[in-house]
């Protein structure tokens, strides 16, 4: 989650600023304070996530994307995807560690927005899990039973 954090406080001693910085605040404002300087910070750190570097490598475990070359790797074995393919890879890969639906999948990888009642979704995890999992010591395409997928490390 890249949403940027502005600590409003009326706690203003330097430790406190320190501690709320530390605990993952982007900015930390002070009460009171002018509405015209919190407008400014607010629009300084939208222009600063605006502007910031866009991920061009996804990395869960031994499993690398790489998003400009269209590459996928797990460990020295290059993997060769369908277009499909890497979209549902990439999804799972943005989403690791966390159950995902079939809903989740169809709306954001086949931009469905309603169930075809189709095992499309299945077949296409069955030929990701053979070409990612296969022949590897470790599954890492985790079927959630009742839930959906997850990807793990």
């Amino acid at each position: 989650d890249q949403t940027p954090v502005l600590f409003l406080s009326a706690l203003g001693e330097v430790e406190d600023r320190v501690t709320g910085l530390n605990a993952g605040a982007d900015d930390y404002l002070v009460k009171p304070y002018a509405f015209s300087e919190l407008i400014a910070r607010v629009e300084a750190l939208s222009r600063r996530r605006e502007s910031g570097s866009v991920a061009t490598m996804l990395k869960v475990g031994d499993l690398e994307m790489n998003l400009i070359a269209r590459t996928v790797h797990r460990g020295a074995t290059e993997i060769d995807l369908q277009p499909r393919e890497f979209q549902l890879l990439e999804f799972l890969m943005r989403h690791a560690g966390q159950s995902v639906t079939r809903t989740m999948l169809l709306e954001k990888v086949w931009e469905y927005h309603f169930d075809p009642q189709t095992n499309v979704i299945d077949v296409h995890i069955s030929r990701l899990r053979a070409k990612i999992d296969k022949g590897f010591d470790h599954a890492m395409l985790q079927t959630v039973r009742g839930a959906g997928y997850r990807l793990e490390p």
